[in-house]
C-alpha cells in the first residue's frame, strides 16, 4: 500500500533506515526510557524506538496513516495519538516522555521544540531531524543572520550535544532544502521563562527596528521603559535584539 505525502502537512517520509543508527547514537537511546516522537508517518522511526525503549509515544495528525501505522499501534510498547501535537496535551502523557525523538514536519518544526522547552519539563533530551537552516538557527551565534529568538530561548535551555547532515535521498519525497539531525540537552530554566519568553519574542519581533521599539510595537513595554531597562544591563537604547547573547536577555528581562 502506497501513501502520497501531503505537501500542506510538512510530510517527507523516512525511507532510508541507515539514517537510524545515528538518530539512536545522538538520542543516546537506552531501555527503559520513554520517547516522544512527532510525525511518525509510514512508521520506519518508531518501529526502531519501540525496538529499543520501553514506551514509544507517536503524535500523528494524518488520519490517512493510520493503515500503515496499525501494526505499530497493536505493540503494548508503542501508544499511538491521532491529533495536532501544538494543540493536543502532551504534557498530561503517563508515563512523561523523556526523550523528544523526531523526523519533525518542517511546517511546524520550530514551534514545536519551542513549545517543548518548558511545556515539556520532562523532556531531558532532543534528537531532532529538521531543515538544516533550523538546525542552524537553534545555536546560531548573537549578531549573525541567523541568530534570532528561537536561538535565545533554545540556547538559556538546552546545550547542543551533536549534528549530523542529512542527505535529501533518506526522505521519500526528497525535499527541496537540506535537512540535518540536531541533538540537545535540558540545562536548568531560568526563573520566569515564560516572561523572558515574551520579552525575547516582543525584542524579534520588528527585527531592523531598535530593540526599545520593537518591545514597544509588540505592546509588551513602553519605548521608554524598555530603554531604561537597557541601560540597567549596560546598553544603549539604539541596541537591536541580535546583539544581546542569551543571558543578557535574562537580565533585560529582570530590569524590565
Amino acid at each position: 500500500m502506497t501513501v502520497a505525502p501531503k505537501k500542506r502537512l510538512g510530510q517527507h517520509f523516512l525511507a532510508d533506515e541507515n539514517i537510524l543508527g545515528v538518530i539512536g547514537r545522538l538520542a543516546a537511546l537506552e531501555r527503559g526510557d520513554v520517547v516522544l516522537e512527532i510525525g511518525p508517518g509510514l512508521g520506519v522511526l518508531t518501529r526502531y524506538l519501540a525496538d529499543r525503549v520501553d514506551v514509544a509515544d507517536a503524535v500523528e495528525l494524518d488520519r490517512s496513516l493510520e493503515p500503515h501505522l496499525a501494526g505499530l499501534a497493536a505493540r503494548p510498547d508503542v501508544d499511538l495519538h491521532w491529533g495536532d501535537a501544538l494543540a493536543l496535551d502532551l504534557a498530561a502523557l503517563a508515563p512523561a516522555p523523556e526523550k523528544l525523538v523526531a523526523n519533525l514536519p518542517y511546517n511546524v518544526a520550530t514551534p514545536l521544540v519551542v513549545e517543548s522547552l518548558n511545556g515539556l519539563p520532562g523532556i531531558g533530551r532532543w534528537c531532532v531531524m529538521v531543515q538544516r537552516e533550523v538546525a542552524d538557527r537553534f545555536f546560531a551565534a548573537p549578531s549573525t543572520k541567523a541568530y534570532g529568538a528561537v536561538s535565545v530561548l533554545v540556547q538559556l535551555a538546552a546545550r547542543r550535544t551533536g549534528v549530523h547532515p542529512v542527505a535529501r535521498t533518506v526522505f521519500r519525497p526528497p525535499p527541496n532544502v537540506d535537512s540535518a539531525l540536531v541533538a540537545f540537552e535540558r540545562l536548568p530554566l531560568p526563573a520566569r521563562f515564560d516572561w523572558i519568553k515574551a520579552v525575547v519574542e516582543a525584542a524579534f519581533a520588528h527585527r531592523r527596528k531598535t530593540l526599545p521599539n520593537s518591545v514597544a510595537l509588540a505592546g509588551l513595554a513602553s519605548r521608554e521603559r524598555a530603554a531604561a531597562a537597557l541601560e540597567v544591563i549596560g546598553r544603549v537604547a539604539e541596541t537591536r535584539a541580535e546583539a544581546l547573547a542569551p543571558a543578557d536577555f535574562v537580565a533585560l528581562a529582570e530590569a524590565l
